[in-house]
This record gives C-alpha cells, structure tokens and sequence, in this order.
C-alpha cells in the first residue's frame, strides 16, 4: 500500500477486530468501564440541573444556604462523579489490558515465526527491519485499544445526552446538536489529512531502526575503520525524513486542532445567548439553561476520542501490514517424524546437492546466485574430514547443509541413512553441533553460555573447558563459571570466546560435531591442543571441520577440497598434494609466505653486515 493512500475504514475495522476476538473479556470490561463512564457523565449534568432547580435557586432567593442543602449538593454531585471515576479506572486498566495482551501475543508469534523460517529467509531481511516488526510495528498495530473503548463510551454519551437535552428543551438542543456534526466533519477533514502523514511517518521510523541496529552491530567495524563521521550522517539523513514527517502531522495537528477547540466553545456560547433570552422572557427556568449547557461542554471533549481512533487507524494498518507479512512468510523448514539414534557417532551424507542465495541489488531487483553444485561428500562414522578451499568456494554454505539450517534446493542431505527432511522438529540439532565461523556469546555467565540453560553439572562444564583449552584462563577469571562475559562475550579475547564456543559444543558429546574455522583466533599451539583433545574426547562423534591451517588439516582422515561450489577433488593430505594443484598451492601459501619474509629478512641482515 502506498504511504500515501488513506486505509480503507472497513480495513482498519477488521484488523481491530482482529484483536477484540484475542482479549474479548478484557475489551469488554473496558467498554463497560467506558458506557459506565458515559452514562454518569451524562446523569452528573441532570445531577447538577437537579441541584441548581432544587436546592440553588431556592437558596440564592432566601440569601442564605441551609446545611441540608449543602449536603444535598453534595451528596448529588459527589455520588455521580464516583461513579463517574469508578467508570474510568475500569476502562483504563482494562484497555491496558487489553492492548498489552494482544500486542505481547503478537510479539511472540513474530518471534517464533522468526525461529520457524530457515537462515534463508533472514539473508534478505535486516535485522533492524525484523526487531521493528516485532516492536514499533506490533505497538503501532495495537495502540487503537488505548482511545478505542472511550470512544465506544462516547457514543453511548452522545445518545444519552442528546435524549437528555431534547427533553429539557428542543430548542436549545437543536442549537447544541450542531456542535457534533460540525466536530465530527472537522475530525474527518483532519484523519483524511494525518492518515498520509502518520504512515509515512510510521515506515521512516521502521528505516531509522533499521539503519541504527546497522550501526550498533558494526561498531567494531566503524571505529576501526575511521568510519564514524560518514555513520553519523548516514543516521542523520534518515532521522532528518523522519523529523520532517514528524513536523509536517504535527504542523496538521497544530492546524486542526484550535478549529475543533472552538467549535464546543462557540456552541456552549450560543446555548448560553438562547437560554439567556429564554430565561428573560420566562419560557425557560435557569436550570435548564445550566444543564444544556453544562452537557455541551463535557460532551465536546470526549467526543474528540472518536478522533484519537481515527488517528491511530492509519498507524494500525501499517503496523499490521508489516506484521502480517512477516506471520504469512513462507520459506519454513517442514519436519517428518522421523526420529535419529540416541548415541554413537553419525555417517554424514551430501548427494548430488545444489543451493542457491536470493540476492537483491541496489534497484531491489531479485535474482538467485548458485553457491553450490551438484556437491556430494561422504563423512564415514566416527571419521574427522577436513572441508578446504579458498574463500568463497561454499564451505560454511556446506556447513549449513550438512546441520539442515537450510534445505538444497536439489539432492538430499542424510543422517545414518536418514533424509533429514524427514526428521521430527529438534530431531538434528540433539544428537549435532555447530561451532560457526563467528563465535556468539549472550550477556551471561561462561556456565550460562556453555550450558544454555541445559541441566549440566559444573564437572561436565568444567570437562568440556578442558577438552576446548579453556579450562585454565576461564579458571582465572574473577569469579570462574559465575563470571558474566558483557554483551557478545566483550570481556574477552576472540580466542577466548572460540573456546567457549567449542566448550558449548562438546558438553553436548553431538553424534556430529561441525566445525566451521572454529580455531582461526587461538595460536596454533593451542590448536593442535584443542584439536588432539577433541580427537581424544570424540570417539562416538564424527567430525566435519573447515579448515585453513595446515596443523588442522593434517589431524583429518579425508580431506574434500572444493572450489566455486563444486568438490574438485578428495582424499588424503598427501594424496591431494601430489595431484590436486589448486590444494597444493592453498594449503602451503602460509608456509610460502612464512619463508619469503625469512628470505627477505636474511638479505636485509647481509646488507647490514
């Protein structure tokens, strides 16, 4: 829909009715808190009427006020503005109720439908764009059950105290009755100018979010990188459309607003001048003319609620079309159930796999980018096979293939013989674990990030620490497993949190364990310890690694090089050393490289000599 369409009112109904048919009880404690609201709003201008006729007009031609009529006063009075209060508390904790319940429930279905769709799905969205979903937009979707029962209230009002002013007098109530159609016309011109506005200026706020999670993810990146002044006016570009949109509704606000003030004031005073002639020529007594326009002026103000909803449905809409579109997104992996062996190491399969990336250029234009060809490996049970190539070539691709984050778009991936297309929800990632090329940690202790909340005694924690090589540093640390490593894992080194990651891993003893560069921040001393320890620890476990270093390589029963997204060749290290080039010349460009800068080193020392 574009930005500049108004909703359709019938539209904006549905989706409010949407919510309704969620929290009915709580709606509809709210819209009796509000009728309750309404009625007395309406009876406290008969209370006053009836206080001014009896007990005010009697007063004021005696010159003096008895305490009966004091107390009558207030008793009358006092008694309809409880119940007056009384209506409005229940309507608003119930509408907070209401709009919080729905809204909650909303944000959760977003989050799990964020679960259910394959990382194929989230490679085309942001995640600015996906956190927006599931809090600006919900919020905007929701926010209409704030003024909404008010306004249900208001209309039982109006019909009470238009039947209340007709009796009273028709003719002042004729006078009266045209303050209504004259500010609901004013608040329809206004909604028809804000609904443009208050979209655009929903979606800016979605881009704002957007380009801000951008920024604070890759701080690392602009910092480093000098980057900071061009960031801050990347942020300021966006956030200077959204001030302007916000300007612009509230410059139509600031225009509509003393308009739809004055329309009660000018009909209170009319009232007022036709009463006034009516008492004068003794057609009217006083009190009358106090409880028409008393009804005027307490009905004018609620009947701007019937405003506020027209406000919000613009911002529903659009809340709810972003909302809706993440709920109808297809894309989620479907489950089987078929379920894997409990124990013992897992013979991996690829057969014949291809896998294609969606990818959107700068115009928005989509097209497919095959990443992987016709790719089949086999990693025997209880084997370790080493995955190499050059950067590009599709190993962390293949990773996510061989754990079913996404599904190829032909061939089968298997687990001991079974499709894992037919596996039960949950059924891969028990008995398989992944280390990925970037080591994630969550604002928790080194147990909570180890652990993930699982029922794992500090002997396993402590267990797999050492098989990972962080036993001794993480020992070190001020208060041990209880320390909390700051938000994604800040405190420490990218070792350190590699380490953990592996530990996170191991504890699990996967029948598949699934290295991708998992070691590329540790020393290769450390290495060669961490890899001897896994090699040790994981007799029931197959290992597939992505490897770079010739002291990981050379630690694996087979080794598949790949390049472009297809197997160029497999075999053992020295098998491809003697017959694979492309394998020859990647795995001893380290060594290579190390042996130029000896040389050059050698021959600026004999210059110096």
């Amino acid at each position: 829909m574009s930005v500049d369409a108004a909703p359709s009112l019938r539209r904006s109904l549905a989706i409010v009715g949407v919510g309704i048919r969620r929290e009915p009880r709580w709606f509809a404690f709210a819209v009796a808190g509000s009728t309750l609201y309404g009625v007395m709003t309406v009876l406290t201008a008969s209370a006053i009427g009836k206080v001014t006729r009896e007990q005010i007009q009697p007063a004021v031609k005696a010159g003096a006020v008895t305490g009966t009529q004091l107390a009558t006063i207030f008793a009358w009075v006092a008694g309809a503005v409880l119940l007056n209060v009384v209506g409005v508390v229940i309507r608003r904790i119930a509408a907070g109720y209401t709009m919080y319940n729905v809204a909650a429930g909303y944000r959760r279905e977003v989050t799990r439908q964020y679960l259910r769709l394959p990382l194929s799905w989230h490679h085309r969205h942001p995640s600015g764009q996906l956190l927006s979903n599931a809090n600006a937009d919900v919020e905007a979707t929701w926010n209409v059950f704030a003024p909404l029962p008010m306004a249900l209230g208001v209309l039982v009002m109006l019909v009470a105290g238009i039947v209340q002013m007709v009796l009273v007098d028709p003719v002042m109530a004729v006078i009266g009755l045209t303050v209504f159609p004259a500010l609901f016309l004013a608040n329809l011109v206004f909604q028809r100018s804000m609904s443009p506005r208050v979209s655009r200026a929903q979606q800016l706020r979605a881009e704002v979010s957007e380009v801000a999670h951008e920024s604070f993810e890759a701080a690392l990146v602009v910092k480093s990188m000098g980057r900071e002044q061009q960031e801050a006016a990347r942020f300021e570009e966006v956030t200077r459309r959204l001030q302007a949109a916000n300007v612009e509704v509230g410059r139509t606000r600031g225009t509509f607003d003393p308009v739809i003030e004055a329309i009660p004031t000018i009909g209170t005073l009319a009232v007022l001048a036709v009463g006034t002639h009516q008492v004068a020529v003794g057609a009217l007594q006083p009190a009358a003319v106090v409880q028409v326009a008393y009804l005027i002026s307490v009905l004018a103000f609620p009947v701007r609620a019937l405003g506020w909803v027209l406000g919000e449905l613009p911002r529903t809409v659009v809340g709810w079309d972003r909302v809706d579109a993440v709920l109808k997104a297809r894309g989620e992996l479907a489950f089987g159930d078929e379920e894997l062996k409990p124990s013992g190491a897992a013979r991996s399969r690829l057969s014949s796999v291809d896998y294609s990336y969606d990818i959107v250029d700068e115009a928005g234009q989509e097209s497919r980018f095959q990443a992987i060809h016709g790719v089949s490996i086999d990693v025997p049970a209880g084997s370790t096979v080493a995955l190499v190539g050059p950067t590009g070539s599709g190993k962390s691709t293949l990773t996510n293939l061989t754990l079913r984050l996404v599904d190829p778009d032909r061939g089968d991936v298997t687990l001991d013989g079974t499709d894992l297309r037919q596996v039960a929800r949950g059924g891969v990632s028990s008995v398989a674990a992944l280390v990925p090329q970037q080591t994630f940690m969550f604002d928790d202790t080194v147990r909570g990030n180890i652990t993930l909340g699982l029922d794992y005694t500090d002997e396993q924690v402590w267990a797999a620490l050492e098989v990972a090589q962080a036993h001794t540093f993480v020992s070190a640390l001020p208060a041990g497993l209880d320390t909390r490593v700051g938000e994604r894992g800040a405190s420490l080194s990218g070792g350190q949190r590699q380490r953990i990651a592996l530990a996170r891993a191991v504890i699990r003893t996967p029948q598949l364990l699934v290295l991708d560069d998992a070691t590329s921040a540790v020393d290769p001393a450390v290495e060669q310890a961490i890899l001897a320890g896994l090699r040790r620890s994981s007799s029931g476990t197959t290992v597939l690694v992505v490897a770079y270093r010739m002291s990981t390589i050379t630690l694996a029963d087979e080794i598949v090089y790949v390049e472009q997204g297809r197997v160029v060749d497999h075999g053992t290290h020295r098998e491809l050393q003697a017959r694979c080039a492309g394998y020859e010349r990647l795995v001893t460009a380290y060594a290579r490289e190390a042996a130029e800068r000896a040389a050059v080193a050698a021959d600026e020392e004999e210059v110096v000599r």
